[in-house]
């Protein structure tokens, strides 16, 4: 529970008119809610949700405990789920897309050093072709996980490195192949096509991957991230959404949103810099975390 608390210290910030007074027994008057109403929606949880959760909490006789009525709105919104299991299918394929800067790369790795802490053998694919560095990035990170890695030439196709990437893995026998991508705006359609050209590849490698889409968002941008995620969602559908830095943001209200509108699970959260810092999403502990009185 203690490094959630610590990571959502900053949103807590946010919340401190909840924390304060619905959650300190003040009673739910409208001015109470209006500061209730304004606190959510400056931790970024979507106006629409947070219209009908003071909606509900403003009819007559709903409300016994507003600290326990809150919680449960909010558990409805992002239920629990059991961690994300690596499956035994030999290699299982997962595309990870992102804008730039979002943490692809490092989320990549750690996602990898993951797989390995479950007794399973990753491979990483450096799909970033246009930076010397992102695959170079990549390789360095790699390493610190104990990863193999497969890359291309700079500029060279990245589908073709996917598709090599997938190749290797069947012959090694790895358990997991994680394709690192590009970053790419959302806005910017002929990259988005390429994206799609990147997941035709894996699938003319093998029928029926990739098996799992995970967007990586970056926390400190707030709703910008769930935009980006309904346009990635609608480009090549999406299975999962890992959440990076969220140790560094005052935002992280829009992972209600995430779960509770496009329908797109949370996995993994980070809630620092180190490999061992990447954990799988909790929604229990994030609630309780959120919740909790700033200090």
């Amino acid at each position: 529970m203690s490094g959630w608390l610590k990571a959502l210290s900053r949103t807590r910030e946010v919340l401190r008119g909840v924390t304060r007074f619905v959650l300190g027994g003040r009673a739910l008057d409208g001015a109470t809610l209006e500061e209730l109403e304004m606190a959510l929606i400056r931790a970024d949880v979507a106006p629409r949700l947070v219209a009908g959760w003071v909606e509900e909490l403003r009819r007559p006789g709903s409300v016994t405990d507003p600290a326990v009525r809150l919680e449960e709105l909010l558990r409805r919104q992002i239920p629990e789920r059991p961690a994300y299991s690596w499956p035994d299918r030999q290699p299982t394929v997962i595309l990870i897309p992102g804008v730039n800067g979002s943490g692809k790369t490092t989320t990549a790795a750690k996602l990898a050093w993951q797989i390995r802490q479950a007794g399973k053998v990753p491979l990483l694919a450096a799909g970033d072709t246009f930076r010397a560095a992102g695959t170079d990035q990549l390789r360095i990170w790699a390493g610190r996980a104990g990863c193999e890695i497969v890359s291309g030439k700079q500029g060279s196709d990245p589908a073709a490195v996917a598709f090599d990437a997938v190749q290797a893995a069947v012959a090694r026998r790895c358990d997991v192949v994680l394709i690192d991508t590009a970053g790419r705006m959302h806005t910017k359609t002929h990259l988005m096509d390429e994206l799609r050209k990147v997941q035709r590849a894996i699938a003319k490698a093998m029928p029926g991957a990739p098996h799992e889409a995970w967007i990586v968002l970056d926390a400190m941008l707030g709703h910008n991230a769930v935009v980006q995620a309904r346009m990635f969602q609608e480009c090549i559908g999406l299975t999962g959404a890992v959440i990076s830095k969220l140790d560094g943001s005052s935002k992280a209200g829009f992972v209600v949103t995430i779960e509770a509108e496009l329908k797109i699970p949370v996995l993994f959260a980070g809630l620092g810099e180190g490999l061992e810092d990447l954990e799988p999403f909790n929604s229990g502990e994030f609630i309780r975390a959120l919740l909790a009185p700033p200090g």
